[in-house]
């Protein structure tokens, strides 16, 4: 069970990532987008999808710090194990809640506005589940041990675990001593990235590079009664003239 949950689990949930990821980008590029209903609604949006999005990349910050750099590089630095404790906590506590936060009012948003709530579809939905699912665990596996608890270090036997991935040498007993709390949101984790790619989460592996070297966008003006487009006169000129007819002679 142990191979199964942490070797084999965690290999198929990467392989699915990356290979939905390249599925999507060849045969559903023009899917790849938010689906934004800022259209439908705009003043709700407006406050909770930044601080939703504020408290995702503080998470990811975090996750990132305390996941793939060692201890060791931390400590070589001059940053000690307690005063990296207490600021993982605190920050990863109040980026939690942010991002919680700013996620229930953007679910309550999507519910209680009628046309938003119609362009809502299942995978919207289940999306909203999972993603809900993985920050609640995370906030109540991190609370329960560092806040109720007596505290747990988990840059000892997760982020070991999780670097051996990618060095293909993954030991499953370590993490068969992790709390409940902390293997139940990895596993839920892993499920969020295997389902990341078939989402409008999906977004968030895009960047506007192109944007940079996009040609200027040309505008033209439009005639305000909607006729079409006219050619500009000058102000003070007037009506154009018309030509003056030509007199000509004629032999009879």
């Amino acid at each position: 069970m142990n191979v199964l949950l942490w070797v084999v689990y965690p290999y198929l949930a990467m392989a699915i990532l990356v290979g939905g990821l390249i599925w999507r980008y060849r045969y559903d590029k023009f899917g790849w987008t938010t689906r934004s209903s800022q259209l439908y609604e705009s003043a709700v949006l407006r406050w909770g999808s930044p601080l939703f999005h504020f408290g995702v990349l503080m998470v990811l910050v975090g996750h990132v710090g305390g996941l793939v750099i060692p201890k060791s590089w931390t400590e070589a630095v001059g940053v000690t194990e307690h005063t990296y404790h207490l600021m993982a906590v605190f920050i990863g506590t109040v980026a939690g809640l942010c991002t919680l936060i700013g996620l229930g009012i953007l679910i309550a948003r999507r519910r209680l506005t009628g046309p938003v709530f119609a362009a809502t579809t299942r995978n919207d939905k289940a999306m909203y589940v999972v993603l809900a699912g993985v920050i609640v665990l995370g906030l109540l596996a991190t609370v329960r041990a560092n806040v109720l608890g007596d505290g747990y270090d988990y840059r000892e036997t997760v982020s070991p675990w999780f670097r051996s991935l990618f060095y293909l040498s993954p030991d499953p007993d370590v993490m068969a001593e992790v709390p409940v709390g902390f293997q139940i949101h990895v596993l839920a984790a892993f499920a969020l990235f295997a389902f990341w790619p078939f989402t409008r989460l999906v977004h968030a592996f895009s960047a506007p590079v192109g944007y940079l070297a996009r040609p200027y966008v040309v505008y033209r003006s439009r005639d305000g009664r909607g006729g079409g487009l006219r050619p500009t006169r000058p102000g003070w000129d007037g009506p154009p003239r018309l030509p003056e007819p030509q007199r000509t002679r004629s032999r009879r």
